[in-house]
């Protein structure tokens, strides 16, 4: 069923994904310009890949078990992302005297934050439906 708070989770999870990192910037460069997602590839499809994987997940309502397995991946996808920005703001010399870090940066907690919310619903749906065909 479409009309689930899980699909109301994984909705904001896919606008956090696939339209904030065109508005927030990630990070300043050491000359003082903001780098968006968009400059940077790898991270843009990171980030799309998420935002599609979550408006997949929303669709696949009717089976809530591939629903869960999406999710999961959608989180690992994040950590993932997660771990590119601390890689990228750590490795760079210098980087902790001349940059600043921008909100886009923590846009993958939100996200996470949302999908294990999306999750939690999705797994007390499916316990709803097996205690429901117990009855039988």
């Amino acid at each position: 069923m479409i009309q689930r708070i899980q699909t109301l989770y994984l909705l904001v999870a896919a606008i956090i994904a696939g339209a904030l990192p065109f508005v927030f910037y990630l990070w300043t460069d050491q000359e003082g310009a903001k780098v968006f997602a968009m400059d940077n590839y790898y991270i843009l499809g990171l980030f799309l890949g998420s935002a599609l994987l979550s408006l997949i997940s929303i669709f696949r309502y009717k089976d809530r078990k591939s629903q869960f397995v999406l999710g999961r991946l959608n989180i690992i996808l994040n950590f993932i992302l997660l771990g590119v920005f601390v890689y990228q703001s750590l490795s760079v010399s210098g980087e902790i005297n001349v940059s600043e870090k921008g909100i886009g940066m923590i846009l993958p907690i939100f996200s996470i934050v949302f999908l294990v919310l999306a999750n939690k619903a999705i797994k007390k749906d499916e316990d709803l439906v097996k205690s429901v065909d117990r009855l039988r």
